[in-house]
């Protein structure tokens, strides 16, 4: 049994080191205003790059991965890949930018767990909010997107 938990350990843990898919067949990347020159970096510390997930994996660890139904286990591996990249964005030095930045990430996570209810889910009142949050957060993330591309710098 525990050669079991720990195979499921490290599986889920090497799928951190992976991109959770976003719009389902490209990885999940902040735009590279997001990714370059964050106050962490400038400050010598290393940035939260990597770090994030180690955290997001040790908040994980203990959990029962096999107990999981699969629903469950979806929603924690793409948490772990938009949580982190939200507190990377959040570090960027301008607020502004920072705050378009963790945003993209944090829509990711709300666009990834609609889709995940729409596959697991049958109440129609929810899987009908869940094709709204989608298409929301898809044209909020586009604009975000494009007001760095025209301001970040």
């Amino acid at each position: 049994m525990n050669t079991l938990k720990f195979a499921v350990a490290a599986i889920f843990a090497a799928s951190l080191s992976t991109p959770a898919l976003a719009q389902d067949e490209a990885a999940f990347q902040l735009p590279e205003q997001c990714t370059a020159g964050s106050a962490m970096d400038h400050a010598g510390h290393g940035g939260m790059h990597g770090g994030g997930r180690e955290t997001g994996m040790m908040r994980m660890e203990g959990m029962d991965m096999a107990g999981m139904t699969d629903f469950q286990r979806q929603n924690m591996e793409k948490m772990a890949v938009t949580m982190p990249a939200m507190m990377d964005g959040m570090m960027q030095g301008d607020p502004d930018v920072a705050f378009a930045c963790a945003m993209i990430a944090h829509h990711q996570g709300a666009i990834d767990m609609a889709r995940i209810q729409l596959e697991h889910g049958k109440d129609p009142w929810i899987r009908a909010l869940s094709e709204q949050i989608i298409e929301a957060q898809v044209r909020e993330i586009a604009d975000m997107t494009q007001w760095l591309a025209d301001n970040a710098r």
